[in-house]
């Protein structure tokens, strides 16, 4: 019986380990086709790396970690409340799904060390976001204007152009605690965006620039996902969410 049990745990151990290697592998190979990416279009900084970590156990966020990876996104805001206090302090959180308003106090007192939300897209969840922000008394927040790229009536963000415009000044102008980072767009529903959705972000960027009186380089691109985080990298994302890729196929069964 004893045999048996031993068998049975090294079994176990030898699966877990399997698994925490291909995860560490799969993250190795998407930050070195991120940086082949960037040289290809002539910038030696690649883009920063978001693994996004939805539905996935803490484990599996443990062993990204222990592989050198330290920006996390989430989609959901139980999910990211639930798990930021069991990994280290200095990983920088990013929450990138859609935000309700009545939301906003749960997740900025949850995750102290969120680092940046990716999917603001109206005033009024700016202005939310600000006000909880400065009762808080914690420092100011990075965060991304969504914009709806595709024009897909199932896509959360902002319409390009004037809409886009506006949302970003009145973040700049009315809410000082909030720092307008860049701009967000997610792909087409497989996960590969068309060339166009990525063209027209950075369109959008040139706008906001202008209006604003900022330089380019000032403002991010976060485009590119698991399907296509090479080609947003090489038409100038600086921003790219990738999870199935790193921890393999999402399990939405207790979806929070």
């Amino acid at each position: 019986m004893r045999i048996l049990l031993c068998r049975a745990l090294g079994t176990r151990m030898q699966s877990v380990h399997a698994k925490e290697s291909a995860i560490a592998q799969s993250l190795t190979n998407v930050l070195s086709r991120a940086r082949e990416a960037s040289l290809k279009a002539g910038r030696e900084v690649p883009p920063r790396l978001v693994a996004v970590s939805k539905t996935k156990p803490v484990s599996d966020l443990r062993e990204a970690y222990d592989a050198g990876q330290r920006y996390f996104g989430e989609n959901y805001v139980q999910e990211i409340v639930e798990k930021s206090p069991e990994l280290p302090n200095d990983v920088q959180w990013h929450f990138i799904g859609h935000l309700q308003s009545n939301k906003v106090k749960t997740l900025l007192e949850g995750v102290p060390s969120l680092a940046c939300i990716e999917t603001v897209d109206s005033q009024k969840l700016a202005n939310k976001l600000d006000s909880a922000i400065e009762k808080l008394s914690r420092g100011s927040l990075r965060v991304f204007v969504q914009v709806n790229t595709s024009g897909e009536e199932s896509k959360y963000g902002v319409e390009p152009g004037p809409d886009c415009v506006s949302l970003c000044k009145h973040i700049e102008e009315s809410c000082p605690h909030l720092t307008l980072a860049g701009l967000m767009t997610i792909g087409q529903p497989d996960c590969s965006s068309r060339p166009e959705n990525f063209v027209n972000l950075k369109e959008c960027r040139k706008e906001v620039c202008t209006a604003l009186g900022k330089q380019e380089g000032l403002l991010e691109l976060s485009m590119g996902m698991s399907g296509d985080f090479v080609q947003a990298t090489e038409m100038g994302s600086t921003n790219i969410r990738v999870g199935s890729t790193i921890f393999g196929a999402r399990d939405y069964s207790n979806k929070k």
